[in-house]
């Protein structure tokens, strides 16, 4: 790649470095004005948030640079179908924010095994979705992002692809380990506008340069690469033509890349599993003053996400009218060539456009901004993976743990997440057969369908118990796992080189997979559910749709296994501060243990206090002002689906 391109003129760089100040200057001070030093504050931010960092956060937390990089990638490779991923979730927020949030309010969860544990009883389901949740962080979120992130240092800065990881990650544990939540949804606002602001304008320099939109579909339907044979081999034009089919969302259901099934009904599985069951969305839901402002939260990211079609999905599309040899390139060493892999380019072409088109110091700022939603996944990821990590599993491991030693043990668990993804990272730089996108999304569709189900059940069917439950989710994991290892095994192939993994296991299309999983999972947990005998409603009591308003007391069927109250560390802190060291100061600053401990509470305040987080009233013209907003959001989805059917 020829230097000229490359990031090293003065006002790229001053632009990256004023960034990641001001970032860490926003890091810092969300860390001084909150109370980090309790396991609510550094894991809920005192549920304290308004509405708009709370949709600012979700949608960044969502878009990571995987986005960009593979929603880009599957438009350069397929057209506009995969801007339907992203519409989906117009209607799931709206689920996600008036049927979901209120049964986890009232519950008074922190996290989402704790739900099912006060649901169902038992430990099993809880560690199950613990680990799972853990595995699916690192097999598709935090390797995917890490790897997207990477290909963009690399292209900008002509950086080795394991320094550039590790520079990256440096930065963003330093703040995750330091601030907690507050410190992650607040900065998460700052690079959802920055990110907005960079991707429109290069949206607009992509379409000038093409000539408006009328010579965008025309072009793009032209863009076929100048190499389409090597040795005596000549490829199948099917490979490298761009699809009939490119300009429509919805697509023939046998013949079809994204089947218009698998994409309404299919996607809507993942989306229910990711927008509604997700660890680090709920969480950040579950931080917000009250219920009107979650729902104000949601329909702003639901508006967001209308966006991603625009600045993403057709900017790839554009890349490959613009760097047609590079980004469709067929011939597998001329790919290689270019971008490394042999099954195909179109990874590359958002970060190509980006250090291609924009000018100085701009392009510095969408360089920061792609780290920027790096970074922002990252520690959404890592502050959830921790949560789930500390709550869950280390409270069994040791059930007296200190408030101060859970904390010590999130932030090292953080270390041991950051060294497992950069190991996985050659696995994703092999196995992404050649688009990311696909990559994440076929993952998901083997391992979310049946926690989908669960979730769905638990929370509006009030007769499913823990034996159904459990059943379903271990037979569900067995059937996704065989088919995700089986495609592994065999490989995905491409359209030069077909996998030849066996028609019956990879032969179905991975969303159309997901509605098969689900089924049998729904059947499964239902059918267990019924030949063993019913929870009764004193341990349902506001847990389930039908259950939310009782008034009655609730008996946790946990109850008879409360764990010990955590011994208070005051003989500690009694000790006055001028025993302690000044690193040792320094080191309970940096880590949020040196706040001072409130009087103890009497047992009406702590009920008052637990009243105030499970409190999912709201003022009627608030509730009205949301739920006309809503309505509308939905309106707005079904127009843009029926616009680009």
């Amino acid at each position: 790649m020829d230097s000229s391109q490359q990031i090293n003129n003065p006002a790229d760089i001053s632009v990256i470095v004023i960034y990641f100040v001001v970032v860490l200057a926003v890091g810092l001070w969300a860390m001084l004005s909150t109370n980090r030093g309790t396991v609510g504050g550094f894991f809920l931010a005192g549920r304290s948030m308004v509405w708009w960092p709370i949709g600012a956060s979700l949608f960044a937390s969502n878009i990571g640079s995987g986005h960009f990089v593979g929603l880009a990638g599957t438009g350069a490779a397929a057209g506009i179908a995969t801007g339907g991923f992203e519409w989906n979730a117009l209607i799931f927020v709206v689920v996600l924010g008036w049927l979901f949030v209120p049964i986890y309010i009232k519950a008074g969860v922190v996290t989402m095994p704790e739900y099912l544990k006060k649901r169902f009883g038992g430990r099993r389901i809880q560690m199950y979705l613990s680990v799972l949740s853990l595995l699916l962080y690192i097999f598709t979120k935090i390797s995917a992002d890490i790897f997207s992130g990477a290909i963009f240092i690399q292209i900008a800065m002509g950086l080795n692809l394991y320094l550039a990881i590790i520079i990256l990650l440096g930065i963003t544990g330093l703040y995750t380990i330091t601030g907690g939540l507050a410190a992650v949804i607040y900065t998460d606002t700052l690079q959802t506008i920055i990110m907005l602001v960079g991707s429109i304008i290069l949206t607009g320099f992509a379409f000038s340069k093409v000539g408006g939109y009328e010579a965008f579909m025309e072009k793009y339907m032209n863009a076929i690469p100048s190499n389409t044979s090597y040795g005596n081999i000549t490829i199948d034009p099917k490979c490298y033509t761009p699809r009939a089919d490119s300009f429509h969302i919805f697509r023939d259901p046998i013949t079809g890349d994204l089947p218009w099934p698998g994409l309404t009904f299919g996607l809507s599985i993942l989306a229910l599993w990711y927008w509604c069951t997700d660890q680090v969305i709920v969480q950040r839901c579950l931080s917000a003053k009250n219920m009107s402002h979650v729902k104000a939260g949601c329909v702003m990211c639901g508006y967001l996400k209308l966006l991603p079609m625009f600045l993403m999905v057709m900017p790839g599309m554009i890349s490959r009218i613009l760097y047609t040899d590079t980004v469709a390139c067929v011939v597998p060493s001329e790919c290689e060539k270019y971008c490394g892999t042999k099954v195909g380019c179109s990874n590359v072409a958002y970060p190509k456009m980006v250090v291609d088109l924009m000018p100085n110091g701009l392009r510095g700022l969408m360089l920061s901004v792609m780290l920027a939603s790096l970074m922002s996944s990252l520690t959404s990821i890592f502050n959830s993976a921790s949560t789930l990590f500390t709550m869950d599993i280390y409270t069994k491991i040791r059930s007296r743990a200190t408030e101060r030693e859970l904390m010590l043990a999130g932030r090292l668990f953080i270390l041991a997440l950051i060294g497992v993804s950069i190991a996985w990272v050659p696995v994703v730089q092999s196995a992404q057969s050649g688009q990311l996108f696909d990559y994440i999304q076929s993952i998901t569709s083997y391992l979310g369908p049946p926690i989908a189900a669960v979730f769905l059940l638990a929370i509006f069917c009030k007769r499913v118990n823990e034996e159904g439950a459990f059943w379903g989710l271990v037979i569900g994991l067995v059937i996704g796992l065989v088919r995700m290892i089986a495609e592994f095994a065999y490989g995905t192939g491409s359209c030069v080189n077909p996998s030849n993994c066996p028609k019956i296991i990879c032969g179905i299309h991975y969303l159309y997979f997901a509605i098969i999983l689900f089924g049998i999972c729904t059947i499964i947990i239902l059918g267990v559910s019924l030949i063993t005998k019913p929870i009764p409603d004193v341990h349902l009591y506001r847990l389930c749709w039908s259950l939310r308003n009782s008034k009655e007391e609730r008996i946790d069927l946990d109850a008879n296994e409360k764990i010990e109250e955590p011994e208070s560390n005051d003989d500690v802190s009694e000790q006055g501060d001028e025993e302690q060291g000044c690193c040792k100061k320094a080191y309970n600053w940096f880590c949020g243990l040196d706040q001072k401990k409130g009087p103890k509470l009497s047992k009406e305040e702590q009920e008052a206090i637990q009243k105030k987080l499970t409190d999912t009233s709201e003022r009627p013209i608030w509730r009205n002002v949301v739920n006309i907003n809503g309505i509308i959001l939905l309106t707005v989805a079904v127009f843009c689906h029926a616009f680009f059917a």
